[in-house]
């Protein structure tokens, strides 16, 4: 793990995201999730996942935490895709509205996160999730530090 950290540093953002697209190297929240990069440009990535019972909450929904750490990853991950090599960033805030309950028969969902706006030390950024369909599940706006 120490050795893919050390090469991060000597690429851009979109070219790790290209590898973790191609290679699958994920955390471990990714992978407890099943979270896994489907479509990456510049300020504009989407991840996709599909919810079992193993996310569910007691009232017998998908758990907001897991709809949250999908559009997270997508908010964050577009800024990644903007970023140079040795550059990182952290979330200051994420901001999610639940339109709609999320049951593990809904299938694969998919949240397009796209960069706002990008300044010296943060970048705004939107986020929506939704079904194959296209129906809307879940929205988010977030707040990202800029790290060098």
């Amino acid at each position: 793990m120490d050795q893919l950290l050390d090469e991060c540093k000597q690429i851009s953002g979109l070219e790790q995201l290209h590898q973790i697209m191609e290679k699958n190297p994920q955390n471990s929240l990714a992978e407890t999730l099943d979270i896994r990069v489907v479509e990456i440009d510049a300020g504009r990535v989407v991840v996709e996942a599909t919810p079992g019972l193993h996310v569910y909450n007691p009232v017998g929904s998908v758990h907001g935490g897991f709809i949250a750490s999908m559009l997270d990853y997508a908010c964050g991950y577009s800024v990644m895709s903007r970023q140079g090599p040795g550059q990182s960033f952290t979330t200051l805030e994420l901001k999610v509205a639940y339109h709609k309950a999320i049951k593990h028969t809904t299938g694969p969902v998919r949240a397009e996160g796209r960069v706002l706006s990008i300044g010296r030390r943060v970048a705004f950024t939107e986020a929506k999730l939704t079904d194959a369909d296209g129906k809307l599940y879940a929205s988010a706006t977030s707040s990202l530090l800029l790290c060098s």
